[in-house]
């Protein structure tokens, strides 16, 4: 207690003295022992009143010993659950547990880590996914601050996260790796890894990579095949060596067929391979046919129109037809996208049925274009002409948002003839191409691309564009820059869906059990989000025939159905809102791919260097007794002692606050027993 304190408590108890005095001695002319009572009464109230007020405080200190911890740390993924290593690892994870010299020198903890890190009292090696790294951090973030040791019972192959020999962080725990599993190092063969595209175009060429690797001492050979649903369809010769090592192939399939297709790759195994899992890759590719087929109306034959058709069929996917504008309803409806070039009232009907159908259109107009006709046929943009024929340059406009065109490049091309006049588009729109009249920019659209959800439009306001392809041709030694540019907006336009209340969002191709997921998106007739919607997904596997249903779960702003207890194979499902006559359909894939089963041999040599980093050491598990006395020597794991400081009141305020009804008490007592007012 500070002495300013003890002063302040020593004039309380004067002043409640002297009060009391001069209230019942000196005014009171009371008997000697009654005054003497009231006195002592009185003083007992007006002191704890002027403690109370006070509030005296002192420090006080207290000591703990507290002693080091001792992380147990467990590999539970299914790399471990070879029964010899399994039975190994649940041994040592529980006599370290149970050690008493440890338990009295540490704080023994228990936790097991895969995909992350939890505590637990046993092992199941379930786990898919070895993440050391993250469980290191974890330790380092909650530990790091106290003397620690981690104890890791693991085989050192990791299969996520970054590298566990190299993570940073101000302090690292020493780890004390027993490294488990077989440390013989056999020769292997094995693909590392193996790429392909999700999607491929039907008639056209997509690309697989494989990525071999090879340890052992000799020169071997090994037979690359792969088979596309059961069936060759590529093979080749693998040499590697000490001093090669490494290989990788790639190899250029064609897709001759719609759909979902298994593509199995494999390496032939060696004489004395022990770990054969780690030979087979599978993928799958799913074959599209995404033809797009475009009408080019005109009434007029031009130049343009030889441009634009082999400019739009650069992509094999893409066709097109040059129609009249009287063609048959039959060949309209077989066009998914319409060009049309000049309109005038001769296509009367051709609007008639882009009314009813929304599908993508791409105007462009010129010299014989009639434009009083064009602005009351349709509402998209509007055009007031001067009647006077002018020719426009072309200037890139860089703030163009709705595609890429970081490679357009527009200089020195020769300008497209049209009518001056101001422009109005009434839709919302970007332009690409701006205007220059005579070197002037005069801030009007010379394309411009319209991206209405109902229907998406695209205005070239300017004849002539075949100079533009030439002009390509002259620069690049070839048609790309434009054809590009008419194949953006193509895609474009191709993509004019219209809004969907129920959307779902899943890849078709799963790479293991792990990843697979399906996620969906609800939304009321207003377009908000409906966060109350019961979803069911009912799945049905295609080989077993077994059919399942699944809640999907509300997330962040959408739904999701966790598959991960799906076996692999082939699947098709069903997506219904519960109460609503919506539903979607699907199907996926998931592949037999586990991750774990890839390494088998322990990899000691780099707990090894973990430990080193670390200030630890590398054991093996019948080195149990010398890892013990390892961390009973080690001076930094002792019992520390700590300190805690509290400021408490010197009197608890509910003992004064009774001693001051007490003694009010007592006092009113004495006065009316004595007849006193």
């Amino acid at each position: 207690m500070q002495t300013g304190t003890f002063l302040w408590i020593l004039l309380a108890l004067t002043a409640a003295m002297l009060l009391a005095l001069y209230q019942y001695a000196y005014r009171g002319r009371l008997p000697g022992t009654l005054s003497a009572l009231l006195v002592g009464l009185r003083f007992l109230t007006l002191a704890a009143l002027l403690i109370l007020l006070i509030n005296p405080k002192f420090t006080r200190t207290s000591y703990r010993i507290r002693p080091p911890n001792l992380v147990i740390l467990a590999d539970n993924t299914s790399s471990m659950a070879d029964s010899a290593t399994a039975s190994a690892t649940r041994t040592l994870f529980d006599q370290l547990w149970r050690n008493e010299s440890l338990q009295q020198r540490f704080r023994p903890i228990r936790l097991r880590f895969g995909n992350g890190m939890v505590a637990a009292d046993d092992l199941d090696f379930k786990e898919n996914a070895t993440d050391i790294s993250g469980a290191l951090k974890s330790l380092n973030e909650t530990y790091g601050q106290s003397p620690t040791a981690v104890i890791l019972l693991t085989d050192g192959n990791q299969t996520l996260g970054e590298d566990y020999e190299f993570i940073s962080g101000n302090r690292q725990l020493p780890v004390y790796p027993i490294a488990l599993g077989d440390t013989t190092r056999y020769e292997d063969i094995r693909i590392e890894q193996a790429n392909s595209n999700a999607y491929a175009f039907l008639d056209n060429q997509y690309p697989i990579e494989i990525f071999t690797a090879y340890d052992g001492p000799g020169h071997i050979t090994s037979q690359l095949q792969i088979a596309m649903d059961g069936k060759r369809v590529h093979e080749e010769q693998l040499e590697l060596s000490p001093s090669s090592r490494s290989k990788t192939i790639r190899v250029l399939l064609k897709a001759t067929e719609v759909g979902l297709h298994t593509l199995r790759i494999s390496l032939s195994p060696l004489a004395n391979e022990r770990n054969i899992s780690n030979n087979v890759r599978t993928l799958a590719v799913d074959v599209i046919d995404e033809k797009t087929d475009v009408a080019l109306v005109s009434r007029v034959l031009h130049p343009d129109l030889g441009a634009l058709e082999k400019a739009i069929e650069s992509n094999a996917q893409r066709s097109v037809r040059i129609l009249k504008p009287d063609a048959p309803l039959s060949a309209l409806e077989a066009s998914d996208i319409f060009i049309l070039y000049q309109p005038d009232p001769s296509f009367k009907n051709i609007y008639e049925y882009l009314a009813k159908s929304g599908s993508g259109l791409f105007t462009i107009t010129g010299p014989q274009t009639d434009w009083d006709y064009l602005n009351g046929i349709q509402s998209g943009f509007q055009k007031e002409t001067m009647g006077q024929s002018e020719e426009f340059t072309p200037t890139v406009n860089p703030a163009f948002s709705l595609f890429d065109i970081s490679d357009l490049s527009l200089d020195a091309y020769p300008p497209l003839e049209g009518e001056l006049g101001d422009v109005l588009i009434t839709k919302p729109y970007e332009v690409l191409i701006g205007q220059q009249v005579r070197g002037v920019d005069i801030h009007e659209p010379l394309l411009a691309l319209m991206d209405d959800p109902d229907q998406k439009e695209a205005v070239l306001f300017g004849a002539n564009c075949w100079k533009w392809r030439m002009q390509s041709y002259r620069d690049h030694q070839d048609f790309g820059n434009f054809d590009n540019l008419i194949g953006k907006i193509i895609l474009f336009l191709a993509n004019s869906s219209t809004r969907d209340r129920f959307r779902l969002n899943y890849p078709t191709v799963m790479k293991g059990s792990r990843e697979a997921r399906i996620r969906a998106t609800y939304f009321d007739k207003t377009f908000v989000f409906d966060a109350g919607a019961t979803i069911l997904l009912r799945i049905r596997g295609k080989d077993s025939g077994n059919t399942r249903e699944i809640p999907m779960l509300l997330g962040e702003g959408y739904y999701e159905a966790d598959l991960s207890e799906l076996p692999p194979g082939n699947y098709t499902f069903t997506a219904e809102v519960k109460g609503e006559e919506i539903s979607k359909s699907g199907h996926f894939t998931i592949l037999d791919f586990d991750v774990e089963k890839q390494l088998i041999a322990t990899d000691y040599r780099k707990l090894g260097r973990l430990a080193a980093r670390t200030g630890g050491r590398l054991f093996y598990p019948a080195e149990t007794s010398r890892l013990v006395d390892t961390l009973l020597a080690d001076q930094r794991y002792m019992p520390v002692r700590q300190s805690e400081q509290k400021v408490v009141s010197l009197i608890d305020f509910r003992w004064l606050l009774v001693l001051v009804a007490a003694s009010l008490a007592g006092e009113w007592f004495t006065r009316k027993y004595n007849g006193l007012t």
